[in-house]
């Protein structure tokens, strides 16, 4: 019997998206959730027509609304992607594959190897590239791994595997924090060519410029 697999979308007020995407991914996992961040627009809604469980995160930020999904989830497999558009649902199958087939605990999608549409369009973008390869070639270094993306929210992992993590960060580092704490308890973390589109809508409610210091806290807390 193939493991179960369950979606879980992250948005906030991504009215103008989300339908798009929970269309894409129907059919492809036995549960659906849609995380919404206390949305002020239709999102919820929208959530609710297209047969998705909706969930209200705590509002302390993208890491509390991934641990409050994880415990929530009941599939083998937990798949988390974001609802502004930018994930690649075709390359959902490579995505899930390798944990389907025995040959990982998660999977990251990768942008380097996949192509992007925002590495370096603008300053911001590239502060935010220049920060991912840098924590990148650190995880790789200290644990001998050859990640090109540890920060990519589209991602697969063992619901068993990531309760089991003790993730803590609350801010969107909990990303590079749930691959180190795989790769130091000597899970099998890999990754995967998936393209990122630049978001159709609105802009991203993640900015480097207030968070980055949390990234390179979660690095330093768990490397050593």
């Amino acid at each position: 019997m193939p493991p179960k697999v369950s979606i879980v979308v992250f948005a906030k007020d991504e009215e103008n998206t989300l339908g798009e995407v929970l269309g894409a991914v129907k059919g492809k996992a036995s549960e659906l959730i849609v995380m919404d961040g206390h949305s002020k627009d239709r999102t919820p809604e929208i959530a609710l027509s297209h047969g998705a469980k909706l969930l209200c995160d705590s509002g302390r930020g993208k890491g509390a609304a991934q641990r409050e999904a994880i415990e929530a989830v009941s599939g083998d497999i937990v798949v988390f992607m974001d609802a502004d558009g930018s994930d690649d649902v075709a390359q959902w199958d490579a995505l899930v594959a390798p944990i389907i087939e025995g040959r990982a605990d998660m999977v990251i999608g990768s942008r380097y190897s996949g192509g992007s549409d925002e590495i370096s369009v603008n300053f911001m973008q590239l502060f935010r590239t220049a920060g991912n390869i840098f924590i990148n070639s650190v995880i790789n270094w200290r644990w001998d791994a050859n990640l090109t993306d540890t920060l990519n929210c589209y991602r697969a992992i063992k619901t068993e595997v990531a309760r089991g993590l003790g993730l803590v960060e609350s801010s969107a580092a909990v990303e590079h924090e749930m691959v180190m704490k795989c790769l130091k308890r000597g899970f099998r973390v890999v990754n995967v060519p998936t393209h990122e589109y630049a978001r159709k809508y609105g802009v991203s409610k993640i900015s480097p410029w207030k968070i980055g210091h949390r990234f390179f806290l979660c690095l330093l807390k768990n490397i050593f």
